[in-house]
């Protein structure tokens, strides 16, 4: 038994002469890519694999998480915070117009109907329309915020006549207060001005326009 015999099992592999180590695996060829390298049990990012979430850049892909601007997001809580007032003015306004209802029911039931029990119920209406005002403005400053994070150029658009016209109410305001002289009113029609000059200036900004008109996935 030869090592030179082709059919010895016991001889080296055939095109292998003995006392030599084994070639080295073919090299790939020009044209032909190479394996990818990469760390253990960690898929290889190329063609026909997934790409990285978060960095998308054809349309229908994976796209990096959009903030809404610091802008938007004051305003937005400025809408939350004057909702909650406007609601808690529309539940006393409601108070208010039951307590004169029942004081004007009570005068007539004791003087009969008089100037004075038909003052207490024109009084008692107005409040209730007063009450009704300030929850539909409520309903409206909740949803303008709610919508900021999936709405459109509307609530933009809706966003911004509603700041000014806060602003202008505050103004009004601020002219009574200083004929007054009161305090108290001056301090809210500050605050009316501050709130509606904020939401309408983060709609005018081009981050507002930016953020509405941005591309939603």
């Amino acid at each position: 038994m030869s090592f030179g015999d082709p059919n010895n099992p016991y001889g080296p592999p055939q095109g292998q002469q003995p006392g030599y180590p084994p070639p080295p695996p073919p090299q790939p060829g020009y044209g032909y890519p190479a394996a990818p390298q990469g760390q253990p049990g960690v898929p290889p990012q190329g063609y026909g694999y997934p790409q990285a979430p978060g960095y998308a850049a054809y349309p229908g892909g994976n796209a990096l998480p959009q903030t809404m601007p610091g802008l938007m997001m004051t305003s937005r809580v400025l809408l939350f915070i004057v909702g909650g007032t406007q609601i808690l003015i529309g539940i006393l306004a409601i108070l208010g117009a039951a307590t004169i209802n029942d004081a004007s029911n009570a005068g007539e039931d004791t003087f009969g109907n008089n100037g004075f029990s038909d003052i207490g119920h024109a009084s008692a209406g107005i409040a209730l329309v007063f009450a009704l005002l300030f929850l539909g403005l409520a309903a409206l400053s909740i949803t303008l915020g709610v919508k900021f994070s999936r709405g459109g150029q509307g609530i933009r658009i809706t966003t911004m006549i509603y700041g000014i016209l806060g602003a202008l109410v505050g103004v009004f305001i601020l002219i009574g207060a200083a004929g007054a002289n009161s305090s108290a009113a001056l301090v809210w029609a500050l605050l009316w001005i501050g709130f509606g000059g904020v939401m309408a200036a983060s709609m005018i900004a081009p981050s507002g326009s930016a953020w509405f008109n941005r591309p939603r996935y």
